[in-house]
């Protein structure tokens, strides 16, 4: 099993708190939140395959990797650092997987907060596509249509924080991205939903192309104890550092002090 590269921040004896990165970055989409919610918790941020430090699937056939085998391993991750049940957030393809421990893996997910995510990610045929464009030409092809799709606020896309982003894409393993397009594709949780107990909070973005508010409202009425907050944000809510922070600190503390 290909073993995911980690950065983990926080106090040792904090609450467990597993970030998942979106398709096309890497750990450094949580980087300016990552400073306030390691102050007390023990957050895991993690690479997908093919993304960032992480090697991609070793045999894994073109059109055959699913957000299944991506949460399979986040467990394995999980597992070696003796996370027993942990807070999860994801963003996109990242909520994706966090959804599917929720509804799979229900004892494991203490709390769930899904980003710019979704239950169904739209017909199969444009990823595949994306995917053959990408298998082809490498994730350079996508350079130039990135930044309209993460960002609400053109001008990040020249920040140190946008370039750290594009130059993580650009760097990205082609069959790596390739791989959780098909993913993507095939992922469909929709009449799985309601087995999400966790206490879950959705955030979508008032501004997000990629997954618009109906996949936001879609999650958060198909969940069993969903709740919807809505930013001013393209794709990546991580362009607003305060207001996401302060939206997921609010849901895990509530999530903890529940009985």
């Amino acid at each position: 099993m290909t073993p995911l590269h980690h950065v983990v921040s926080g106090p040792a004896d904090g609450p467990p708190l597993v970030l998942g990165p979106s398709l096309g970055t890497s750990t450094a989409v949580w980087e300016r939140q990552l400073p306030d919610l390691a102050r007390d918790f023990r957050t895991v941020a993690y690479d997908l395959p093919g993304h960032g430090g992480t090697a991609p699937l070793r045999d894994a056939a073109p059109g055959s990797t699913t957000v299944a085998d991506l949460a399979a391993l986040v467990l394995s991750l999980a597992d070696r650092l003796g996370l027993g049940r942990f807070h999860y957030a994801g963003i996109s393809l990242g909520g994706a997987v966090g959804a599917h421990l929720a509804a799979h893996h229900p004892e494991r997910i203490a709390s769930l907060a899904l980003v710019c995510s979704s239950a169904h990610f739209g017909p199969p045929e444009p990823w595949r596509e994306r995917a053959a464009l990408v298998r082809d030409r490498g994730t350079a092809a996508l350079l130039t249509s990135a930044p309209a799709r993460w960002f609400c606020d053109a001008s990040l896309a020249t920040s140190a924080f946008g370039r750290h982003l594009l130059d993580t894409l650009a760097a990205t393993d082609a069959e790596g991205y390739a791989a959780c397009c098909d993913a993507l594709a095939a992922y469909d949780l929709r009449h799985h939903l309601a087995k999400i107990t966790a206490p879950t909070l959705v955030v979508g973005g008032s501004r997000d192309e990629a997954t618009p508010l109906p996949h936001a409202r879609e999650l958060a009425d198909g969940v069993t104890r969903g709740l919807l907050e809505v930013l001013e944000c393209g794709h990546l809510a991580a362009e607003t550092p305060e207001p996401l922070v302060k939206a997921l600190r609010g849901h895990m503390t509530g999530a903890r002090r529940a009985p």
